[in-house]
């Protein structure tokens, strides 16, 4: 290792918040070092991003890194940790290493959307294999998630070894595999690890999380007790869960419907590579109304709200050929994301005003997290025995309670980092040597850009104060022609009078016009700012509020 060459770590999303995984690991000089990316996730927008699709990690650091870019590993197929992908790859076109099962999703989800993504080629990577790009090796660990083929990354570098756990926990007796590969990583322990960067999401829960055989002992118990239909919500990743509910379902003499084109999607690249033998097929939507209601159960998507989702459609009695009836069963087999909350409860209202029954994770245990718990951690450190331990996946608290965990548990070095940190892993002092370009960039429709050239703020402001346009027409001699022409769109209909607001907003545009001296009126940029500013004055009086105003004065 030459003197001048440095281990870095930098993400750019995913530290100091839930979502947006990536993350880049650099080695050389700080003039050119060479640069692995490790996951590129997506987050998802609230009302507070109206419109927007989707949530991307800002890469403007990687356009004069771009070239020194080697490859791009991803752990898992979760939205957070692969989601961005095919929308950031075709501005850096390096190779992919990925799993089959998230190799096919990505190309699943291409077909579905192909008119706003493009093709990625994937190399197959999967745990137990190794590559060697630049002077990075990587080797893919089994962990256990609630996906398939999730796996961890030792990264070998000249500077030392780094464990990147992604997501991942520990259960002996999950529906689907991998188990965590214990003997691996205490292996690797033994070779010797500088510094694991491992998943803080659950790093406020004491204990070891309950097995996902629990969950599907419960499921199946509910399934068959259930007097009625069964439905359960679940994420449609949860290729494990699905599959256990499909065989509940067959052993209580029921049906199963799947509900949901992300679901059907997932179903159907986990048939391909093997995952749902055994597993007989799924019945039709035109077929449901026909199977008596103790015969059958439904998986579906909306377990987070999702307006649009199969369980929201069926909240509002909105699908065809699908409903529930009066003592049927909802099962919740999800936790809400934290900003859910209240379009999940929306849901269940509307469910509970059909007499459905809703059973959640506080009444039953139906769903497990597949992120580690506080002594699972510490079981981590145990086996992987890091001089150093970074915090990462997750909101400030999060990393704040792993960062004092691991300080507890005896790991010397535990810094503190955040997006856009460029932490120096290795030789001298561990510590944040400079910040990185980063932020958020949005998908909207089939455009990406920054806040501002996607016109989010403006946007954000009609949603508030709505929209007035007005055309007005001069003459030669400068004087209106007409009646100028005011269309007003999201302001209440009348004023504090009972006055229709456009006649208001009309009267205000002709006074603002008429106060101006003939002579003036030649100066149209002046006089289109007035009417704007007589209109905007005019609405604040009446209703409290400032509208958006668009204003057109034509000379004839």
């Amino acid at each position: 290792m030459a003197k001048q060459d440095e281990l870095v770590f930098l993400p750019l999303g995913g530290v100091g918040e839930i979502g947006m995984n990536l993350a880049l690991y650099g080695y050389g000089p700080s003039e050119h070092r060479q640069w692995i990316m490790v996951d590129c996730g997506v987050t998802f927008p609230g009302p507070d991003l109206p419109g927007v699709d989707l949530v991307l990690p800002d890469i403007r650091f990687l356009a004069n890194e771009r070239k020194n870019l080697k490859a791009i590993i991803i752990t898992h197929a979760h939205e957070d940790h692969y989601g961005a992908l095919a929308d950031l790859w075709p501005g850096l076109n390096v190779p992919v290493y990925a799993s089959a099962f998230t190799s096919g999703l990505l190309e699943a989800k291409r077909n579905f959307e192909k008119a706003t993504i493009g093709e990625v080629p994937v190399t197959p990577f999967k745990a137990g294999d190794r590559i060697n790009v630049g002077p990075f090796s990587i080797e893919g660990v089994a962990v256990n998630h609630s996906i398939p083929e999730p796996m961890s990354l030792m990264i070998r570098t000249p500077a030392g070894n780094v464990i990147h756990t992604g997501d991942w926990k520990i259960d002996h007796e999950p529906s689907l595999g991998p188990l965590t590969d214990e003997t691996r990583f205490r292996q690797l322990g033994d070779e010797g690890v500088l510094a694991l960067m491992c998943d803080s999401t659950n790093a406020l829960r004491d204990g070891v999380s309950p097995s996902e055989k629990d969950v599907s002992e419960s499921l199946r118990k509910i399934i068959e007790d259930a007097e009625g239909r069964v439905a359960i919500t679940t994420f449609s990743s949860n290729v494990g869960r699905i599959r256990t509910v499909a065989e509940a379902a067959e052993a209580a003499g029921r049906e199963v419907l799947l509900l949901g084109s992300s679901l059907k999607r997932v179903v159907d690249v986990a048939r391909d590579i093997g995952l749902m033998e055994g597993v007989k097929p799924f019945i039709s939507e035109e077929e449901y109304g026909y199977i008596p209601r103790d015969k059958v159960v439904v998986i579906l998507t909306g377990s987070q709200g999702e307006a649009r989702a199969a369980l929201a459609k069926l909240s509002r009695d909105e699908m065809r050929n699908v409903a529930f009836a009066a003592g049927d069963i909802v099962v919740f087999s999800s936790r809400p994301i934290p900003g859910n909350e209240k379009a999940i409860q929306d849901i269940k209202n509307g469910l509970v005003e059909q007499g459905v029954h809703i059973i959640t994770d506080t009444e039953a245990l139906v769903h497990v997290s597949g992120h580690p718990r506080r002594n699972e951690l510490q079981r981590m450190y145990e086996w992987t025995r890091p001089k150093i331990v970074v915090p990462v996946h997750g909101e400030a608290t999060h990393l704040t309670a792993h960062k004092e965990l691991a300080e507890q548990s005896g790991i010397a070095v535990v810094p503190r980092v955040r997006n856009g940190d460029i932490l120096r892993l290795a030789p001298g002092p561990v510590e944040v040597i400079g910040e990185a370009p980063h932020g958020r960039i949005y998908k909207d429709g089939a455009l990406i850009g920054d806040f501002d050239e996607m016109g989010i703020g403006e946007r954000k402001k009609l949603s508030y104060v709505g929209h007035v346009a007005v055309n007005v027409v001069l003459d030669a001699r400068y004087d209106i022609v007409g009646d100028p022409d005011l269309v007003s769109i999201g302001l209440p209909v009348y004023d504090d009078e009972g006055e229709e607001m456009e006649d208001t907003l009309f009267d205000a545009a002709i006074s603002a016009i008429e106060s101006i001296p003939r002579a003036r009126r030649k100066d149209i940029d002046m006089v289109q700012e007035a009417v704007r500013r007589a209109i905007r004055a005019a609405a604040n009086q009446t209703w409290g509020k400032k509208p958006l105003v668009t204003a057109f004065v034509t000379k004839v």
